[in-house]
């Protein structure tokens, strides 16, 4: 896979951490950052995506009353409750 070479500063204290963590895993110092950038990414584009969704939700008119969506899922645990206390 290509790659990119990237070149950061980071606090001595965390240097000092992340050479216990590849003596640790065997990994090296360049995997287990750009392992930290990957998930990082993906778990916030993850976030800006659903943003994005619920907006677009919105401005389309695909919403649900408040009391509404409570309602189901309260009926939802009761009837989780009910299955529950059968197998009891």
């Amino acid at each position: 896979m290509p790659s990119t070479t990237m070149t950061i500063r980071v606090p001595d204290e965390l240097h000092e951490r992340l050479m216990r963590l590849t003596k640790a895993t065997q990994r090296s110092r360049s995997w287990l950052a750009a392992d930290a950038v990957a998930r990082y990414v993906d778990r916030e584009l993850a976030i800006i995506e659903g943003i994005e969704q619920g907006i677009e939700d919105t401005q389309s008119g695909r919403i649900i009353d408040h009391d509404a969506a409570m309602d189901d899922l309260q009926r939802i645990v009761d009837e989780a409750r009910q299955e529950q206390a059968i197998r009891k």
